[in-house]
C-alpha cells in the first residue's frame, strides 16, 4: 500500500468532505475525552504489525481473543450480581435466576459483611442486608448455597477487606456438603488496592491486606487450582469516575503489583499467574470500551512474558469478567437504562468477555426487583442467540477506528506506568493520594461536560419530560434482615463449641504474628463458626487499621 499516496488521497476527500459537509455542532470526543477523527484510514493504523500487534485469537498477544473459537465454543458465563437482606432470601433468587437460565453465581454483600464487621455491630445499624446479603458465619454460607451443590457451580464473590474470610466459610460451606476444595470454581475479587484507590471498603493496612493476597494465592495455587483467588478490578475505578484509559493503567497496574508480591514471597510466576482474572467495567463509548479490552490483553501478555518471565501461555491471559457501568444509568426516565445496557452488553461480548453482569434498569432507585433483574438476564441472552456477533471471532478487528483506539490505550496506559513508577510504585501512589486526585479529576471533568451540556445524557439534560413520574416498583429492604441476623448470631453463639472458637481465633492471632500462611487458620475458624466480626476483629488487633491521607485536586 503506498501510504504517501494515500494520505495526499485523504487530505484531498477532507477538504472536499469540510466544503460539503456541516458538523453538528458538538465535540467529537470520547467519554474519556480522546478526540476522534472524521474518518480512518490505513493511515491511522500504519504502524500496527498483524503478527506482532493482533495475531490470531487463542495466541499471543491475544489481542483478538484469549480463545481459539470463543463465542463459536462455548458463551461467556451470564453471571447475574445478587444479594440482598438475609442468606435465605438471597438463595431464593439464586434459584430463580438459576431456574431462568444464568449460567454462574456473583454473591453480592452487604456494606457490613464488606466492612468486617458483624450484623449486631453498632457499625451495622441501619445497613444490614440493604446493598447486599449479610453473611456473618459459616451457617450463613451454608443457607446462602443451600441446595444448590457447589462442586456443579461457579461462584464469584464480590468482597475485598474481608474476602480471605468469606473464602473460608465457601470452603468449609462446600467440605461440609462434602466437596473437595479441589472441585470449587470461582472468583473471589479480593483486590485491595483498588479499594485505596476508588471504592474505599478496606479492614487494614495495604502491606498486612497485600499479605492476605498473597497467603490466598498461595493457598489456591496448591489447594483449590480451579478457584481464581483475585480479580483485579477496573470496575470500582471507572465507577468511581475515571477514564477507560485510567481504568486500563490502574488496574494493569494494580495486577502487575500483585505479580511482583507473588515473585517476593518465592512462588513460580506461572503457579499463580493463570489463576489472576480481570474485571471490567464497560460505558456508553461502544468503540473505547472494545477497544480498552484489546489492549489490556495485549500489555497484560506482552508485560508477562517479556517482564516478569512467565513461560506459560495461561499466565499471559487477560480472562475477565465485565459489567455494565452502573454510573451510566439514571433514576430520570428508568427504562432507557434497558437500553444503555443492551449496548454495554454487546460492547462487552465484542470486547471478548469470559463472564458478563448486566444491570437491571432499576438499580439507581435500588436493588433490582425479579421482573428487572430477569430483563437484563434476557438481554444478555438476545445477545448471545439472536444477533449473530457469536458467529465469528472478534467481528471487528481490522476496523481502522478499533485498531486506532486500541493503540492509544495502549500508549497511554504504557505512559501512565512510567508515571506510577517514578513515584515509587502502586503503594506509595495511593500513600499520596495520587491515584484518587487522578480519578477525581477526570469525575470533575465529566460532570462538568454534562452539566454545561456538552455531552448529552438522555432524560436529564436533554430530552426531559416536563412532569414525569417514576411508575416502576422498587424493591424495598426493611429492617427485619438486621433482626433476623442479629437473632441468629445469638442462637449460633450459644450452640456453638465456645472453646473451640476461642482457641481458633487465639492461633490465628498468634499465626498473623507470624509469616505463617493464614488460609489454613481462617478455614479453620469458619468451621469453629467464629463469625466474620470476631476473626476480622484479632486481625484488626495485629495489623492495625487504615486512615486514607487527605489530598486535593
Amino acid at each position: 500500500m503506498d501510504i504517501a499516496r494515500l494520505k495526499q488521497e485523504y487530505e484531498r476527500w477532507k477538504a472536499r468532505a469540510e466544503e460539503h459537509a456541516r458538523d453538528r455542532d458538538t465535540e467529537f470526543k470520547t467519554i474519556s475525552g480522546r478526540p476522534i477523527q472524521p474518518l480512518y484510514t490505513p493511515v491511522d493504523v500504519q504502524s500496527v504489525e498483524y503478527s506482532r500487534d493482533l495475531g490470531f485469537p487463542g495466541e499471543f498477544p491475544f489481542t483478538r481473543g484469549v480463545h481459539y473459537n470463543m463465542y463459536r465454543g462455548r458463551l461467556w458465563t451470564m453471571r447475574q450480581f445478587s444479594g440482598y437482606g438475609t442468606p435465605k432470601e438471597t438463595n431464593q433468587r439464586y434459584h430463580y435466576l438459576l431456574d431462568h437460565g444464568q449460567t454462574g453465581l456473583s454473591v453480592a454483600f452487604d456494606f457490613p459483611t464488606l466492612m468486617g464487621y458483624d450484623s449486631d455491630s453498632p457499625r451495622s445499624f441501619g445497613e444490614v442486608g440493604k446493598c447486599g446479603v449479610a453473611v456473618d458465619s459459616l451457617r450463613d454460607m451454608e443457607l446462602l448455597f443451600d441446595r444448590i451443590p457447589l462442586d456443579k457451580i461457579s461462584t464469584s464473590m464480590t468482597i475485598n477487606g474481608p474476602a480471605a474470610v468469606l473464602f473460608a466459610f465457601y470452603v468449609a460451606a462446600a467440605e461440609k456438603q462434602g466437596v473437595d476444595p479441589r472441585d470449587l470454581r470461582g472468583t473471589l475479587q479480593n483486590d485491595i488496592l483498588k479499594e485505596y484507590v476508588a471504592q474505599h471498603a478496606w479492614c487494614f493496612p495495604p502491606e498486612p491486606a497485600l499479605r492476605l493476597i498473597v497467603d490466598l494465592m498461595e493457598y489456591c495455587s496448591e489447594h483449590v487450582p480451579q478457584w481464581n483467588p483475585i480479580s483485579i478490578s477496573g470496575y470500582h475505578i471507572r465507577e468511581a469516575g475515571s477514564t477507560a484509559g485510567q481504568e486500563l493503567a490502574f488496574t494493569l497496574a494494580d495486577g502487575f503489583e500483585y505479580v511482583r508480591r507473588g515473585i517476593e514471597r518465592g512462588m513460580n510466576v506461572d503457579d499463580f499467574a493463570p489463576r489472576l482474572s480481570f474485571f471490567w467495567d464497560c460505558h456508553q463509548e461502544f468503540f473505547e470500551e472494545i477497544a480498552k479490552m484489546r489492549a489490556a490483553r495485549r500489555i497484560w501478555a506482552r508485560e508477562m512474558r517479556d517482564t516478569f518471565g512467565a513461560k506459560d501461555p495461561r499466565s499471559w491471559l487477560v480472562r475477565f469478567h465485565t459489567q455494565t457501568a452502573g454510573c451510566s444509568l439514571t433514576a430520570q426516565q428508568p427504562e432507557n437504562n434497558i437500553v444503555r445496557t443492551a449496548f454495554e452488553a454487546l460492547a462487552a461480548v465484542l470486547g471478548g468477555t469470559q463472564s458478563l453482569h448486566t444491570n437491571a434498569m432499576d438499580e439507581t432507585l435500588g436493588l433490582p426487583t425479579e421482573k428487572a433483574a430477569k430483563t437484563a438476564l434476557r438481554t444478555q441472552q438476545i445477545i448471545a442467540h439472536e444477533l449473530g456477533v457469536t458467529h465469528t471471532v472478534d467481528p471487528l478487528g481490522g476496523s481502522y477506528y478499533l485498531e486506532a483506539l486500541t493503540n492509544d490505550l495502549e500508549r497511554e496506559a504504557m505512559e501512565t506506568f512510567k508515571k506510577i513508577e517514578a513515584q515509587g510504585g502502586v503503594v506509595p501512589c495511593i500513600e499520596s493520594g495520587w491515584f484518587q486526585g487522578e480519578i477525581a479529576r477526570a469525575s470533575r471533568k465529566f460532570q462538568d461536560d454534562v452539566d454545561s451540556g456538552k455531552r448529552i445524557i438522555v432524560g436529564v439534560n436533554q430530552f426531559v419530560e416536563e412532569g414525569e413520574t417514576l411508575e416502576i416498583p422498587v424493591l424495598y429492604i426493611d429492617e427485619s434482615a438486621s433482626k433476623t441476623q442479629e437473632n441468629a448470631l445469638k442462637r449460633l453463639r450459644s450452640e456453638r463449641r465456645g472453646a473451640e472458637a476461642e482457641t481458633a481465633l487465639a492461633d490465628l492471632k498468634r499465626a498473623a504474628q507470624t509469616t505463617e500462611n493464614l488460609v489454613p487458620h481462617l478455614i479453620r475458624c469458619a468451621h469453629a463458626y467464629c463469625t466474620e466480626g470476631e476473626i476480622i476483629g484479632t486481625l484488626r488487633g495485629v495489623f492495625g487499621e487504615y486512615h486514607e491521607p487527605a489530598y486535593s485536586f
